[in-house]
């Protein structure tokens, strides 16, 4: 054989092997190039989108400028503001989001939240915990646009989390240590759990970070000397929450993070400043509307601690970075909007400045 014809021989197959690999990915260089800002994206592993329920009916302008629902029904906390016509508009496709009627939800439809009897009663639990999530929903819509963009429609449903299900499928509480473990599956790590996208990491960063308010930092050192100095244990659980973030969203870490210096805002990408407001997002829906009703959750919706189900960003975006693909679903659910927007939180950490070493994770004056 030729020396050619051994090159050849040697040279295809791998050329071959190369084109199949590169052929099942997509690539899409989002920085400057040589800084390996480039997103890898599998078409076959994507998380689908999904269709989305068309709205119960047409909405005219002469329905919404019609008597207002307080007015016609009892009870009306929430809604209050919004005509009769698009208030039974929202309950009807809240129905189709949570509770959608022929399903296999016990007393599915209305009756799942109201007595049917009695429409304006709270006796049933669901009902005061829709009447919340919709106060959520409204403040998240008038509120948060720092998160999701200040877009016009641009917004969340409660079809965006649930999806058809009473609770969504993405919910978290505290978790407890699982003794099977220490002897299952090990995936090449340590005692590795979904949460993390089994990586071998604390396996419950979401109760610091996502309920409570602790420093989300990277730090070298087992037992630092300084209360600033960020420990080894908390580098694990945020790497460990970068790595449900990186899950939940489809993307990987350059979707935010210039990866010649993952700390440096500076060199970040603008989606870094939308996951530093959507942190703080998650936190006002766990502690002032999940947590905030107490002992209205009954024990199927708690977890093994007793604390309810709360969300995560898997919550929302169940592994697409828009969720929803980006829909802008507000446009036929105006009612969602919620009132005049207030300021938004200011983008700067009300804490002491983090020293160069512990390559801060969170920032003390995040770029704009």
């Amino acid at each position: 054989m030729s020396a050619l014809n051994k090159l050849v021989a040697i040279a295809l197959p791998a050329l071959l092997l190369a084109g199949c690999e590169l052929g099942t990915k997509e690539q899409e260089q989002v920085g400057f190039r040589g800084t390996a800002m480039v997103q890898i994206n599998d078409p076959d592993s994507k998380a689908p989108v999904g269709e989305i329920p068309a709205p119960p009916y047409e909405l005219t302008a002469e329905m919404l400028a019609g008597q207002k629902s307080k007015e016609a029904y009892e009870n009306v906390q929430v809604l209050g503001d919004v005509s009769v016509d698009e208030f039974n508009y929202l309950m009807q496709a809240m129905t189709t989001w949570i509770a959608p009627d022929g399903s296999d939800i016990p007393n599915a439809g209305c009756a799942y939240c109201h007595n049917i009897e009695n429409m304006a009663s709270d006796e049933k639990y669901t009902k005061v915990v829709a009447r919340k999530m919709l106060q959520m929903t409204r403040t998240i819509n008038a509120n948060w646009t720092p998160h999701f963009g200040n877009q016009e429609n641009a917004g969340v449903t409660c079809w965006t989390c649930h999806r058809g299900n009473p609770v969504p499928k993405n919910v978290w509480s505290t978790a407890v240590p699982d003794p099977k473990q220490i002897t299952g599956k090990k995936y090449g790590g340590n005692t590795p759990a979904a949460s993390v996208a089994y990586a071998s990491l604390n396996y419950d960063p979401f109760t610091d970070y996502l309920a409570g308010k602790d420093n989300i930092r990277v730090g070298g050192k087992a037992f630092p000397t300084k209360a600033s100095n960020a420990a080894i244990q908390s580098t694990e659980k945020t790497y460990g929450l970068m790595m449900h973030m990186s899950q939940g969203l489809g993307v990987n870490c350059t979707y935010c993070h210039n990866s010649n210096n993952f700390a440096k805002w500076e060199d970040s990408r603008p989606q870094r400043v939308n996951a530093w407001y959507g942190i703080r997002m998650v936190r006002d829906v766990n502690n002032n509307y999940i947590s905030a009703l107490g002992d209205v959750w009954p024990a199927n919706r708690r977890g093994p601690h007793g604390d309810p189900l709360k969300v995560n960003c898997a919550t929302c975006h169940q592994g697409v970075n828009k969720p929803l693909g980006g829909a802008k679903m507000l446009k036929d659910y105006p009612a969602l909007k919620g009132a005049a927007p207030v300021a938004a939180p200011a983008p700067v950490v009300a804490e002491a400045p983090v020293p160069a070493e512990t390559a801060a994770v969170e920032p003390t004056k995040p770029a704009a």
